[in-house]
């Protein structure tokens, strides 16, 4: 590879990646749309709520647990084999979750593709550190978050249409010919690279990051299962998953052969690049997950409309994603940043404002807007993490910002979502006393137990579903005001603590220049 200009195919190879990401991405976003139809009895699998929930969590709880280990196994053994390996697996994974007969294989099959995507992720971005050179990183990484995006918005008008015309598994099986195709495509174009020093393993420290991440991730779950925090079953495992973390911080500080140099975190480029993409998925994705049950049943629209209200966000990314880089270059990193994320602060804050009624074009302005500020904090932030680490590193570098992507939003998604449950359960107290207390307490529980009933009560049902409507947008109202408060922190820190403009930019380059010509 020469050192000024990259890999010759480079852009193909970034394509590629792309590509074979949309797997992944598509295949979570997807999920959400076919939930209710796996849980009927009869074109589904009859699952119940914890199994759906768990048809989750199995993924999620596998795929941030091995994330950073499949990037240092990439990084030591070759991130093409990592991602070959994880396509297969995802591929075979999603098979036997389209076959599966009952509910606990579902479970077993999505545990084992997130075993796959845990794979799959890091080495996308990996492989693209690897064949774009330092001043052209940016710029790519930019296109590659545009792709993210566009999935996004592809999945659920994807799984709508599947589920139109389909049995449920087929919203499994489309990955099939992604994954086949992706196989082709990377076997043909894509250069392999590893680290060239292979220095020893790092058992211990690996062993430590799997357990602590899955046992945070595990309480993190328990939130969403529950809908509160202050429970044994949540409190144990998400501190005892902190007190493994920090063990490994300080056995790796520690040793000669980390599996991660913690001193990378005293780099403030580094450090507030990864706080940024932590508190922008734990504002953003709570907030972006309930909005899928606004539109369906508040508004009673179908999957396949909801899907398509996603769009004018995926827009937004792909419109202004590859074009952060020049972004960056022109006005600095914490200039863009900042605004960009004070943007994301006023749109979260914004949908505290919506109501059952509000016009619809407003929403998906807000949306785009929204997609447009994420698009230029998101790019930049990603850039930075991978810039701050050697090229050689780049499977590990990607690892961290993809689990503090996937921790960031998981938390999002379970505290906001805790906090909107318990406003929606206050404000259902003393509004359906006249049902019979097991239709009351089915009622209060969530805003889709409401809607199951009140078709069963057929007209006498729109007083509940009008209840229960105002209950739920209000609950959004303080998860809004919630995600948007933390989206300030995110602000603060960017404005405090990312480099400017030019801070640390010609060591790193230069630094870079002669990482290129040793690493394979």
């Amino acid at each position: 590879m020469e050192a000024h200009t990259g890999h010759p195919r480079r852009w193909q190879v970034l394509g590629v990646m792309v590509f074979s990401l949309l797997a992944v991405v598509l295949d979570n976003t997807i999920l959400n749309v076919a939930i209710k139809t796996i849980a009927d009895p009869v074109h589904g699998l009859g699952a119940t709520q914890s199994e759906l929930e768990w048809a989750m969590n199995s993924y999620t709880l596998v795929f941030a647990g091995l994330l950073f280990t499949f990037g240092v196994l990439g990084d030591r053994y070759g991130r093409k084999k990592m991602l070959m390996t994880g396509m297969v697996l995802f591929g075979l994974a999603s098979l036997a979750s389209a076959y599966a007969q009952d509910p606990m294989q579902l479970i077993g099959a999505r545990a084992l593709m997130g075993l796959g995507g845990a794979a799959i992720m890091p080495a996308t971005l990996a492989i693209i550190s690897n064949v774009f050179p330092i001043h052209e990183r940016g710029k790519a990484i930019g296109i590659w978050a545009g792709g993210v995006g566009i999935a996004v918005a592809i999945g659920p008008i994807t799984g709508g249409i599947l589920l139109e015309h389909f049995w449920w598994g087929s919203v499994f099986l489309v990955n099939v010919p992604i994954v086949l195709i992706s196989l082709a495509l990377i076997g043909g174009l894509v250069p392999d690279s590893k680290d060239p020093n292979r220095a020893a393993l790092d058992p211990v420290g690996v062993l430590l990051s799997i357990i602590g991440l899955v046992s945070l991730v595990y309480g993190i779950v328990k939130i969403s299962d529950l809908g509160t925090v202050a429970d044994a079953s949540v409190l144990v495992p998400t501190l005892v998953g902190l007190a493994i973390l920090a063990a490994f911080v300080w056995y790796e500080s520690r040793i000669d052969h980390p599996a991660f140099d913690v001193r990378n975190f005293r780099n403030a480029g580094f450090s507030t690049a990864i706080a940024a993409v932590g508190l922008v998925f734990f504002s953003a994705m709570g907030v972006m997950f309930f909005l899928a049950f606004y539109w369906q049943i508040v508004r009673g629209y179908t999957p396949l409309q909801s899907g398509a209200l996603v769009l004018p966000f995926a827009a937004s990314q792909l419109i202004f994603a590859p074009q952060s880089a020049k972004m960056v270059q022109k006005y600095g990193a914490r200039m863009v940043g900042t605004v960009a994320m004070l943007v994301i602060t006023l749109a979260l804050a914004a949908y505290a404002l919506i109501d059952v009624n509000t016009p619809v074009w407003l929403i998906l302005v807000l949306g785009f807007v929204q997609g447009a500020a994420m698009a230029n904090i998101m790019p930049p932030a990603t850039t930075a993490i991978m810039n701050a680490l050697p090229r050689e590193k780049a499977g590990v570098g990607s690892s961290m910002s993809n689990v503090v992507r996937q921790v960031g939003g998981t938390l999002g998604i379970a505290i906001l979502g805790a906090a909107l449950s318990a406003s929606y359960r206050n404000g259902m107290e003393g509004k359906v006393t006249a049902l019979p207390e097991q239709l009351r307490q089915v009622v209060t529980e969530s805003i889709s137990g409401a809607a199951g009933v009140a078709q069963q009560l057929g007209a006498r049902g729109a007083a509940v579903m009008n209840a229960a409507n105002d209950a739920f947008v209000s609950g959004i109202h303080w998860a809004a005001l919630g995600s948007a408060v933390v989206a300030l922190i995110g602000t603060l820190v960017v404005a405090r603590w990312m480099p400017g403009k030019t801070t640390g930019q010609a060591p790193v380059a230069q630094e870079e220049v002669q990482k290129e010509s040793a690493v394979v």
